[in-house]
Order: structure tokens, then sequence, then C-alpha cells
């Protein structure tokens, strides 16, 4: 595929992540000849202004979606269980919803670490965000020490439940800040003042399906079916940028100054460790980052020399999401 002036469509593209979506195609100066942004015909024909400047939403088809050379999707599983198989007969297809990311016919993709099969298949899955984020930091302590286990805690903020949910938020905060009762919509609870124990559904084995994802997807990436990962995933009342407690047990030998060394020169990473001057990874430094911020980097007290606990932050927005999908299409491109 040539490189220049791709006609690009996005499907969903007044949510939180369509927006980004087109923000980072813009600031990457992706090779966008002609960008169609599709929806349902509620929102067909009203306009939305863009960093590529006004533009017409279109009404949704296959046919003209097909014409597109690539077609990032920010909607539903369902929608896209529907129709991202018809759009791959024509266009690349990068799918952001769960719905195909565990199926073994379709490449589930963190550039960093398996981006050479961005040009294997013409639909791609987008991790989960929580899943990314967990992976970039993991990845070269993989190579570098070999990963047996792996327990994640989250703090995962309330823009993972899009716009939506960034708005319930920032309504309960108000409202209780006012002494008014704190609705929950959105969330299974009030956000606000609070956290939550509770992303997505319960399994029978107890853990929620967000959580179930984290260790799914992560096998898959790493291409390790065998791995030990678990997972809890907590709401916290922040508006953007997940955080992650990590504690790992390695194969090898691992000092927290060697991981800092494989840390330092891995992509996608920034190294923010130096507890001594205050110096950490936080959502309010991450936000709006590239980069997903690992540190407190620590000899685990219970997996002594084969262990290490850290602490990551990484935008849910940005490589939690629309980054990740964009530098998907970047793979598929390159020469």
């Amino acid at each position: 595929m040539s490189a220049e002036n791709l006609h690009v469509g996005v499907i969903g593209a007044t949510g939180a992540v369509g927006v980004e979506l087109i923000n980072v195609m813009f600031d990457r100066n992706f090779p966008v000849g002609e960008l169609t942004l599709f929806a349902s015909e509620r929102s067909a024909g009203k306009t939305m202004e863009t960093k590529y400047g006004t533009k017409t939403i279109a009404l949704f088809s296959v046919e003209e979606a097909k014409q597109c050379d690539i077609v990032f999707l920010a909607v539903s599983g369902d929608f896209a269980k529907e129709f991202a198989p018809q759009i791959a007969k024509g266009a690349l297809v990068i799918d952001n919803s769960s719905a195909f990311r565990m199926d073994d016919d379709v490449p589930l993709i963190v550039p960093e670490i398996n981006g050479a099969l961005a040009k294997t298949a013409k639909l791609i899955a987008n991790p989960n965000c929580t899943t990314a984020i967990a992976a970039v930091a993991l990845w070269p302590l993989h190579q570098a020490f070999g990963l047996k286990k792996v327990i994640v805690s989250t703090y995962q903020a309330a823009s993972g439940a899009g716009q939506p949910g960034m708005n319930e938020l920032r309504e309960g905060l108000a409202a209780g800040l006012e002494g008014k009762p704190v609705s929950a919509e959105v969330f299974a609870h009030p956000l606000a003042f609070n956290v939550i124990p509770h992303i997505d559904s319960f399994q029978e084995n107890g853990y929620t399906r967000e959580e179930m994802k984290v260790t799914w997807e992560t096998r898959k990436i790493f291409g390790e079916p065998n791995l030990a990962v678990s997972c809890t995933a907590v709401r916290i009342p922040i508006e953007r940028t997940h955080s992650e407690a990590i504690v790992i047990e390695t194969e090898k030998v691992v000092t927290p100054a060697a991981a800092r060394e494989a840390l330092a020169k891995a992509k996608g990473v920034k190294l923010v460790d130096d507890p001594a001057n205050n110096v950490y990874p936080m959502p309010i430094n991450a936000t709006k980052q590239y980069d997903v911020e690992v540190g407190r980097i620590r000899t685990n007290l219970i997996f002594g020399d084969h262990g290490l606990e850290l602490f990551v932050a990484g935008d849910q927005l940005l490589k939690g999401a629309a980054l990740n999908a964009v530098q998907i299409a970047e793979a598929y491109i390159a020469d």
C-alpha cells in the first residue's frame, strides 16, 4: 500500500476515542489524503470541528466504508461483529472493541511487541486499554528476565467508560461538593468520592471480564498461552489515565537496577523512578502523553531476587486506545 494520501475512515468519531484518533493522526503526520467520519442517521449530516478542519459526518454504509484504505472502529462490539468483517473485504479495519480480540484469526497488536503482525490481516484488534498499558511496561522485562507470574492491581479512570463516564464523574463531583446526592448510571455505584472494585461483568470464577481480559490478552500478545496473570480492576474518581501496581516473578535473577536499564531503552516507556525526590508515575503527568510511565521499581519482598514491584501510568485514551490504533496503521503501511 502506498503510504501517501490515504483515504481514512473513522466510525465513532464523536466519542472520546474517536476524537483522539483524529488528533493522533494529525499530530503524528499520518498520511491522510481524505478523512471520512461515519455515523448513523442520527448524526449524519452534522458537522464536526477537527484538526483537519470542519468535517461533515457521513451516513455509514458498508459499501462506502469499504472504499477507504483504512477504517478505525471506535464503536460497540456488537457493531463491530456485524460490520467489521464486511468492511475488511475492502479496507484495513482496526477495531477498538473487544469483539475480535480473542479470535485466533485476528491479530491482537501492541506495535512495540508484535507490530509485524499488522501486515498479516485486514482485520486487526486493538487491545483492552489496561492490557496495552501493562504490556508496554512488561514486555522489556519479559525479554530480559522472563516473566513467570504477573499480578496486577489497577486504578482506572472514568475515561475507560468513554465520554459518558467522564461526564458522570464531573457531575457527581459537582453534586457532592454542593451536598447533593450523587447518582450512578454509567457505573455500578457513584464514582465521585469513591472507588469501585467492579469493572465489566462478573465471571463464574469471581473475576470480572475486565480482569480476565488482562489475563487472556497479555497471553495472546506475548505469545505465552500459559503465562500466569491475575488482575484486580478498580475504578477510581479521576477523569483520565489508568495506573497499575504490578508484581512480577521472573525466571532469571532480576535487580531494580537491571530492570531500570531494560526499561530505559524500551520503546513506548518513560522511566520515572526517583522516589527520593518524589518522582514516580502519576496520572496527572502521564495524561496526554504517548509513553507509559514506569517507576517505583523495587525488589519484591516475597519473590526476592526473582521478583519486582513497579507502578505504571498510561493515558487510557492514547496508548490504551487511539495511539495504539494509529501505531498499528503505521506498522501496516511501513516499508
